[in-house]
């Protein structure tokens, strides 16, 4: 069993007006295998969780780890990060011309895996997953994301998860933009790369929509930088019926 374990982390960027505080002291503990959800108004500090795993150069850590069984990851680059087995899906993926899905795919997993994957079965794999994600076959030989609607993104990222089988996947507001039927197919997408590879996910979420799709295990309430409260699915469904109010008195 893997284990993501956050302690007393503080994390700030650089504004105009000087450094600012975003994380003030966030413990978390994600093991392989369970889903936690994590809930907040916007600037709660959510997606600055996500963009630190991963190792976005943006945001400073003061104090605090993240260690991926028991090693530390910031000490690693985001590269070594990903091949350590963290995944990060973006709430807005870039746009990268002149590279094709396909040819993304493959040095992605190259990079992954050590070895570039065998011709044959990859492709069949690529294939299957696309298919399970209603993605059209032509797709793999666009650019990455470029032109893409907002639904489309979020497949691909969610195909890149499913090809690249990381022990933990954070997903940043992976549902923004999409529709029902698109949120039901991206969410069926996590919870077979979950099963598949006994993964663990966090995922960061205005809305109780996509938990419905996506059970979670555990419920994080995200307030100015802290985790305000914690609790199981009951918690996303008390937050859908009142709101962040009682927590920004």
């Amino acid at each position: 069993m893997a284990i993501l374990e956050i302690k007393n982390l503080h994390v700030s960027v650089d504004t105009e007006a000087g450094s600012k505080e975003i994380l003030r002291g966030v413990d978390l503990t994600i093991r392989s295998g369970e889903t936690h959800a994590i809930m907040g108004p916007n600037g709660s500090g959510k997606s600055t969780l996500a963009y630190s795993i991963a190792g976005h150069p943006k945001y400073q850590v003061t104090q605090g780890e993240i260690l991926l069984d028991g090693e530390n990851v910031l000490e690693m680059s985001p590269d070594e990060r990903a091949r350590a087995g963290l995944f990060l899906a973006m709430q807005y993926p870039v746009e990268i011309p002149g590279i094709s899905v396909s040819n993304f795919l493959r040095t992605a997993k190259t990079a992954i895996a050590g070895e570039a994957p065998a011709l044959r079965p990859w492709i069949k794999e690529v294939k299957e997953a696309m298919t399970n994600l209603k993605m059209d076959s032509a797709f793999s030989e666009r650019s990455v994301n470029e032109g893409f609607s907002g639904g489309e993104k979020k497949r691909h990222e969610i195909l890149q998860l499913e090809l690249l089988k990381p022990n933990f996947a954070v997903l940043d507001e992976t549902d923004s933009g999409l529709d029902v039927d698109a949120l039901k197919i991206v969410s069926e997408g996590v919870n077979r790369a979950q099963v598949a590879n006994d993964m663990g996910v966090l995922l960061i979420t205005h809305y109780t929509r996509i938990l419905k799709y996506i059970k979670p295990d555990f419920v994080h309430v995200f307030v100015a930088g802290k985790v305000a409260e914690e609790g199981g699915p009951e918690l996303a469904e008390r937050l859908e019926a009142e709101g962040y109010d009682r927590y920004l008195d």
